[in-house]
């Protein structure tokens, strides 16, 4: 498939995980893209596009910062005199479950970075996205942000507000063209989660990874990023201001103690 031959396409996060996966794909499907982290293996990501014969620039930048989503935007735009699509992905985790043991430092990055980035990249990058007549916006949310058990306060309350960012942003651009959707992925092995991994490995018990959700097992990066080329394709033009879990089943239920499969 080549859906996005043509397009210029903005991943942010993109050093790893999701981001590396979507950045690899969009290029696979003929996309310009411009790839952003604050992680210098963005380098690594850029490179192995490059070798796969695709198109794609690095950018080292900090997602949450006004002055470096500007840099990115204007990168973008003097690459490829356009940006028809921007994945606002980065995202950032930290602190611990309990509410009164997070610091108000903790909740200010992980804010900044998980919510009021994907913001910057709406306000800064809109505006040249409706002066060529639309696009598709792609923001990364969590099922951390739909309910409570899937990450630390304040990474919950940032994802939560993406939800709620996706749904106002694509109302605030009513009849620009502009299509904003969100992913809420599941458990997914990223370098955000490879502790998580790492740990139930050296336990032995990593065959219990995704027990909870229908699928009884975690996610992988390619299976967010394909969901993420979908909402930003002209094979979603008709959805708008929408949120997809993408969990393997997980917050299709409430907890429970999954039955034994029968025969």
């Amino acid at each position: 498939m080549a859906r996005f031959t043509g397009k210029s396409v903005i991943v942010t996060g993109a050093a790893s995980g999701i981001g590396r996966a979507s950045a690899t794909l969009f290029a696979a499907e003929g996309a310009s893209v411009i790839a952003a982290d604050k992680a210098s293996t963005v380098n690594d990501t850029v490179a192995a596009i490059a070798k796969s014969g695709g198109k794609a620039i690095a950018l080292e930048m900090d997602a949450g910062n006004s002055a470096d989503v500007k840099k990115l935007i204007d990168l973008a735009m003097k690459t490829n005199g356009k940006i028809d699509v921007i994945y606002a992905n980065a995202g950032i985790s930290g602190g611990t479950p309990n509410i009164f043991e997070q610091t108000e430092d903790q909740w200010k990055q992980i804010l900044q970075v998980n919510l009021i980035g994907p913001m910057l990249a709406i306000q800064i990058g809109a505006p040249h996205m409706i002066k060529a007549g639309g696009g598709a916006i792609v923001c990364t949310a969590s099922v951390a942000g739909l309910r409570n058990g899937a990450g630390s306060p304040a990474y919950s309350a940032s994802k939560a507000g993406v939800i709620s960012l996706v749904s106002l942003a694509a109302n605030n651009l009513a009849g620009t063209g502009i299509r904003v959707n969100g992913i809420c992925p599941g458990l997914i092995e990223t370098g955000m989660t490879k502790q998580i991994f790492d740990r139930a490995r050296e336990k032995g018990t990593d065959d219990r990874i995704g027990q909870l959700n229908a699928m009884r097992r975690a996610g992988r990066p390619e299976e967010i990023a394909k969901v993420a080329l979908f909402l930003a394709s002209d094979d979603a033009s008709y959805v708008n201001g929408q949120v997809l879990p993408v969990d393997g089943g997980l917050s299709s239920s409430l907890p429970i103690i999954p039955p034994k499969p029968r025969g």
